[in-house]
């Protein structure tokens, strides 16, 4: 005869019933024989919590067919126990997701069991389950009120919650301030590249203004000696002329390397290399604006990639230049403003505008001009 019957059924006759009864005493001693073996084994230390886990397995195999009978009240309590010492030992063994389904089977069996609560509360803590923890502390915390270990947890579960929020909310002002970013330099037709000479001046980024006035952090390198200076903060539209009449002013002092005075303000020209690079798409532009402003763990995956597919760019691919393979050094007309240069087709910006400064009067100028000279 099968131990189990349906559920709400009645044994035929009390012979039946005195089997079952028979059978239920030989599987409820078998099972305290388990779990007492189970608790020598967690007393034993670590080398031996795989075998107090399998005594608790047996144990719940011999408790689970009574537990689920009508009249298995005592029995559902009882499995409730082995269901949360055993989540007690996965959590002692790092098996977080198991210690809470073994916690929660605890609860579902035994809804009173404040230890059950306990350990789902660790167990979801470790998974970074903030709400489920948090849900765990209150329903434990109704059953015992007066549980300090519980008000810690909460205490802890809360101050977490409060510290992921905070960081959404920072990651959503900084995507959004990069979605703004990106779509003024997408208005202009401006194209970002990959960020070259970050040795030379870190990670540096554009800015958005109040006006919407991009202002870009602008490179220039002296190509002869590969020396470099930088402008902070270049509005876009300003021209490079009255840049350039500071810097190279009379009264300014020269250069320490131009021992021959060549670099002089009626002498340079300013080039930007032309059809070189891919531009980024428009998702790897916003984890470049992103960039150091947000743990890149929270980034919202799928919102970046879901940038590309609105504009369909796929994830794995770049827009070609029109002139790729041609790159060549193109003049910088000073009268034009910072966001018409930017604006060349054949200028794609690496991550911040790169001008190579020249002198008409060094004997470097006929090489650079002849080709003869290309980057290190």
């Amino acid at each position: 005869m099968a131990l189990l019957m349906e559920p709400g059924a009645e044994p035929l006759t009390e012979s039946e019933q005195a089997d079952l009864a028979g059978i239920a005493a030989i599987k409820e001693a078998a099972a305290r024989e388990y779990k007492e073996q189970g608790n020598q084994f967690v007393r034993m230390g670590r080398k031996h919590y795989a075998e107090a886990v399998s005594c608790y397995t047996k144990a719940i195999a011999q408790m689970e067919p009574l537990s689920a009978l009508d009249t298995g009240a005592a029995a559902a309590a009882d499995a409730s126990v082995l269901f949360a010492n055993r989540a007690h030992v996965n959590l002692l063994l790092g098996n977080h997701r198991r210690a809470l389904d073994d916690a929660e089977q605890a609860i579902r069996l035994s809804p009173s069991s404040v230890k059950a609560y306990y350990r789902a509360v660790k167990a979801a803590l470790a998974l970074d389950l903030l709400p489920d923890a948090a849900s765990f502390c209150r329903r434990g915390l109704e059953q015992d009120p007066a549980n300090e270990e519980l008000k810690k947890l909460l205490a802890q579960v809360d101050a977490k919650l409060s510290e992921q929020e905070r960081q959404r909310a920072k990651v959503a002002k900084a995507l959004a301030a990069a979605k703004d970013l990106a779509a003024a330099m997408e208005k202009r037709g401006v194209k970002l590249g990959k960020a070259a000479y970050q040795e030379l001046t870190g990670v540096k980024k554009p800015k958005l203004d109040e006006q919407g006035v991009l202002h870009w952090p602008v490179l220039l390198l002296y190509p002869e000696v590969m020396s470099s200076d930088f402008i902070e903060d270049f509005p876009e539209t300003d021209t490079l002329s009255p840049h350039l009449d500071v810097m190279f002013s009379e009264s300014s002092p020269p250069l320490p390397w131009d021992e021959n005075h060549a670099y002089t303000r009626d002498a340079i020209e300013l080039y930007y290399q032309g059809g070189f690079g891919k531009p980024l798409s428009k998702s790897e532009i916003l984890r470049y604006f992103l960039e150091g402003t947000v743990d890149p763990k929270l980034l919202p995956d799928a919102l970046l990639d879901g940038e590309d597919e609105e504009h369909g760019i796929s994830k794995s691919s770049t827009i070609s230049s029109s002139t790729e393979g041609s790159s060549r050094w193109i003049k910088v007309k000073e009268g034009k403003t910072l966001q018409e240069v930017l604006q060349d087709k054949d200028y794609i910006i690496p991550a911040i505008p790169v001008f190579f400064v020249v002198s008409r009067k060094s004997t470097f100028y006929k090489d650079f001009k002849a080709g003869n000279w290309s980057l290190p």
